[in-house]
């Protein structure tokens, strides 16, 4: 039987390794696998669709689908989950030493749908009850200028956001023409040490530990997604690329587990995995809809809320459903 080529852009992740090396294949199909940085692909993949199957940012795929532009077909596969308590950056003697400071002052973000910034503002509106239209919102390059959204905004009342064309976040923080910048990609100034910039929570791992344990959301930065005329010409492909991604998942986990020998070029590996079996359970990275519906809804909650979709989606409207449908044979 010919297989079917098909064209896949992916970070270089462990969890997906064995499936981009061919040692998982994907059922039925001949994949070429291209091994991009992430701002490339992204850009690559929503405003030209050049893949056939890609990494794509969550925040920018549900709000293609909420402006029922349908070009991609999402999967539940998470390759990058990250707490963003981390991703908020404050000047030093900016006035900002808590959360709730930041009511009334100018923040910046890279894109008003950047998937980390959304799960940053749903931490500053519903953890600790800053009020968003409060805030003068700036939106330019974190490092460079000329950043700009790639997908159409539906601003709720009152949301003022300010497009900087000519200068970058980074700058505008030490200058003192911000007081925060909200970005999943560190500001220069910050990553160089610059002692006019720091985290807002400096210690932020046992923050991130508590929240989890209180609300039960693991974020979701990106997804794996088709081009819909893939998906629709040929439907099994969405099973047979859902249960190869999972496969070489759970091969990284149980490389991860191994005591024996050091497959990461990290110390103490095996005793991380068990702590985050006791906060996440036996499977700390998990694909799928149910394993994951706590935080999609409050993601989906958020983006809604922010004017990053224009209606509220189901997760149920979002996936396929024919991979949902195999979990309850």
């Amino acid at each position: 039987m010919t297989k079917l080529p098909l064209s896949l852009a992916i970070g270089e992740y462990d969890h997906v390794r064995d499936l981009q090396d061919g040692t998982v294949p994907v059922e039925g199909v001949e994949l070429t696998v291209l091994r991009l940085p992430v701002e490339e692909m992204f850009y690559r993949f929503v405003m030209h669709a050049e893949f056939d199957v890609s990494e794509a940012s969550f925040a920018k795929v549900v709000a293609l689908i909420a402006q029922d532009d349908r070009r991609f077909v999402p999967l539940p596969v998470f390759p990058s989950r990250v707490f963003r308590h981390s991703s908020i950056y404050v000047r030093n003697g900016g006035g900002v030493a808590a959360p709730e400071d930041l009511a009334g002052k100018r923040v910046g973000v890279p894109e008003w749908a950047q998937t980390a910034a959304i799960y940053s503002r749903g931490l500053l509106a519903h953890e600790y009850g800053v009020d968003l239209r409060s805030i003068h919102w700036h939106q330019a390059g974190v490092n460079e200028p000329g950043r700009r959204e790639k997908v159409e905004l539906a601003l709720p009342a009152g949301v003022r956001l300010t497009v900087i064309a000519d200068r970058s976040l980074s700058d505008m923080l030490v200058d003192g023409d911000l007081d925060a910048v909200l970005s999943a990609r560190p500001p220069a100034s910050f990553s160089r040490g610059d002692p006019r910039v720091r985290r807002l929570f400096a210690d932020y791992r046992p923050i991130e530990l508590a929240y989890a344990r209180k609300t039960g959301i693991f974020p979701i930065m990106h997804v794996v997604a088709m081009r819909r005329k893939v998906y629709e010409r040929d439907r099994w492909l969405a099973m047979s690329l859902f249960k190869a991604f999972d496969e070489a998942r759970r091969r990284s986990l149980r490389r991860a587990a191994d005591v024996t020998a050091s497959f990461f070029p990290l110390p103490w590996i095996a005793d991380q995995l068990l702590f985050a079996q006791e906060v996440f359970g036996d499977d700390p990275w998990p694909y799928g809809i149910e394993r994951n519906r706590t935080t999609l809804e409050a993601f989906l909650d958020y983006a809604f809320e922010q004017g990053v979709c224009r209606h509220r989606l189901k997760v149920e409207a979002v996936f396929p459903p024919e991979i949902e449908e195999a979990f309850k044979i």
